[in-house]
């Protein structure tokens, strides 16, 4: 049985690419192709076939809108957005109404073809650009984070007196266990008090 496809892009260009792309693949056949959101919703949910190829930003309907309706009808299909889109923001959110996978318009063909079957075989398939683009903006969020983190500018000593201190130990029974003095660790308390509030 093959893999049923529909193309829904508004630009002819991209569709017949993806066209002779597809059509060279014995297992693959492109069964419709549509230029807006709106007719892509009407022929995904009266063909529903096995995979979508999905362009954004398209007339009548927007193709994360029409991804989300599209996948209310027929949720054993698959969506992979193909778009000029690489921001997180827009993988999110195609990922949020369903789609099981994100290409850019620059991707080779041959990773089109790895996308169609890997979505087909329940498996979400995002190109290399985007990966990397969410693990840099992930990365970049982590690093926000560390910097938000009131125990960040703590040195190992201060952080292992702070934990010595929330387990309600006294400051001779820390000074006990770091082999510090018990003035020292007084020190360190009063220096935590003032950088925590």
């Amino acid at each position: 049985m093959k893999i049923t496809i529909l193309l829904a892009d508004d630009h002819p260009v991209v569709r017949d690419g993806l066209r002779l792309v597809i059509d060279a693949q014995s297992d693959l056949e492109v069964i419709g192709e549509v230029d807006n959101g709106l007719d892509a919703v009407h022929h995904a949910t009266t063909a529903c076939p096995h995979v979508i190829v999905m362009d954004i930003t398209m007339p009548k309907l927007n193709g994360i809108e029409a991804t989300r309706q599209i996948l209310e009808t027929c949720p054993d299909s698959r969506v992979i957005v193909l778009s000029m889109h690489a921001s997180t923001k827009h993988v999110l959110w195609s990922l949020q109404a369903g789609a099981m996978g994100y290409l850019l318009k620059g991707s080779a063909s041959s990773e089109v073809i790895t996308a169609i079957r890997s979505v087909t075989n329940g498996r979400r398939y995002l190109s290399r650009k985007v990966a990397e683009q969410i693990g840099k903006d992930q990365l970049h969020q982590l690093e926000k984070k560390e910097i938000d983190n009131p125990l960040a500018p703590l040195s190992p000593r201060e952080r292992e007196v702070l934990q010595l201190v929330v387990e309600g130990k006294s400051s001779a029974e820390i000074a006990k266990l770091l082999y510090l003095s018990t003035k020292t660790v007084e020190t360190y308390r009063y220096r935590l008090m003032q950088m925590l509030n």
